[in-house]
């Protein structure tokens, strides 16, 4: 299953065949590809110690979220120079279950 992410920049022409980010959901095992003229590559996410819970569907994101939020909490001033020179910021956002109960996002 192929799920292309369609970006647009305020009613712009849609982007080239290849380019933008899309997902390719297998068993066990996803592709993010993200490509534009000047980078291109391949994220895999497959069942990890922390990333197994999620179903299929959701595991790349899962993934991406935990991991990202890990590198930032580690306060690495590497990574925040490198996040910073990227123009790459990340923020958690209180899960759905948290919001319904007031409780503090998960750590």
């Amino acid at each position: 299953m192929t799920s292309p992410v369609q970006l647009s920049s305020g009613g712009a022409e849609p982007l080239a065949q290849g380019y933008g980010v899309t997902v390719k959901i297998g068993r066990d095992l996803a592709r993010v590809q993200v490509g534009c003229p000047h980078q291109n590559g391949l994220i895999y996410a497959a069942p990890g110690e922390r990333s197994w819970v999620c179903s299929d569907e959701l595991r790349p994101a899962h993934a991406l979220a935990g991991f990202l939020r890990e590198l930032v909490a580690l306060q690495d001033p590497r990574v925040s120079a490198l996040m910073q020179q990227w123009g790459l910021y990340y923020r958690s956002l209180p899960l759905e279950a948290d919001v319904d109960t007031g409780a503090e996002p998960a750590a």
